[in-house]
């Protein structure tokens, strides 16, 4: 039986739409399935551990929502028996879709979920932070410290971004919270250890995202050449003293030209990374809030997750 997981409200209410779609296809071909609908954060998380926790044999999870909610399942579920998930896309940014390559229309979406040519199986990360009371946090799309997470965590509450969901604009909702962040901007002298050998030192940092797929916050191509199934990460570290330098950064990353010796960033492949800054910046994963944090650290866990595409 296939377990459904629907966030209601992602994309301002597209969520509940999309999922009414489904349904009536699910009733029409007398498919036989379960589901929860969501109604707050860790609702998503909850529902998936429940549903893993005693299982014994094959589960199959389809997400229907945003990245967001998708981070949520991948963070709660329990690999310990074998479990198939699906991804149906219904929130604004959409980049796990985007890399997995998943049609736009819903209902394609889930005919090939329900039938699938064949299962992919995918890496995810993990990170930590928290020097007293260590925490982790599984993603799927990427993690970040500084610019890119305070525009996350900024599109967590805005009411740009609820407007021009609405309006099916969720991508330049991004663009527009990029650009009121911008105004905000401080950088941060810090370093990265990359598989605990190599140190880079870093004066201005203005933003490191590290990636599974290789966009984020809803298109920005900060690792073009992410591959979900490498078993690497992909670190994309943005420094430079003068913050004007970031609007050409952000222009080629959202057009998807960004060149790979761009000035005022530099890319790298580990498969674990240490970050440490000397102010406190904001942390996402997946585009979740994660606070403010001097230290953390990211891991990758390859080929683990086992996706119905």
């Amino acid at each position: 039986m296939y377990s459904f997981i629907v966030n209601p409200y992602a994309g301002c209410g597209k969520g509940m739409k999309i999922w009414k779609a489904i349904a009536r296809y699910l009733v029409s071909h007398s498919i036989e399935y379960e589901v929860v609908l969501t109604e707050g954060p860790g609702d998503a998380k909850r529902a998936a551990a429940r549903l893993t926790e005693a299982v014994g044999e094959p589960g199959y999870i389809i997400t229907v929502g945003g990245d967001g909610t998708m981070n949520e399942v991948l963070d709660g579920v329990s690999f310990h028996a074998p479990l198939s998930l699906g991804y149906i896309p219904a929130g604004s940014g959409n980049d796990l879709a985007r890399g997995l390559g998943l049609p736009k229309s819903a209902v394609k979406c889930l005919k090939k979920q329900l039938t699938p040519g064949h299962f992919t199986m995918i890496d995810y990360g993990v990170l930590s932070y928290g020097a007293q009371e260590p925490c982790h946090r599984r993603f799927l799309v990427s993690a970040g410290i500084g610019y890119d997470a305070a525009v996350c965590q900024e599109a967590l509450t805005s009411r740009c971004r609820s407007r021009l969901s609405r309006l099916g604009l969720g991508r330049l909702s991004y663009m527009a919270l990029g650009i009121r962040q911008f105004f905000k901007l401080s950088s941060s002298k810090g370093y990265i250890l990359l598989d605990g050998v190599k140190k880079v030192e870093f004066n201005n940092i203005l933003f490191i995202s590290c990636h599974i797929q290789p966009s984020e916050g809803g298109g920005f191509h900060f690792a073009p050449r992410a591959d979900g199934s490498d078993g690497k990460l992909n670190i994309c570290v943005v420094s430079h003293r003068a913050r004007i330098k970031l609007i050409p950064i952000l222009l080629s990353a959202f057009t998807g030209r960004r060149g790979s010796r761009t000035r005022g960033i530099r890319s790298y492949e580990c498969r674990e990374i240490s970050i440490h800054t000397e102010a406190a910046l904001p942390v996402h994963t997946d585009g979740e809030s994660c606070g403010l944090q001097n230290d953390i650290q990211v891991g990758c866990v390859a080929r683990k997750v086992r996706m119905m595409v």
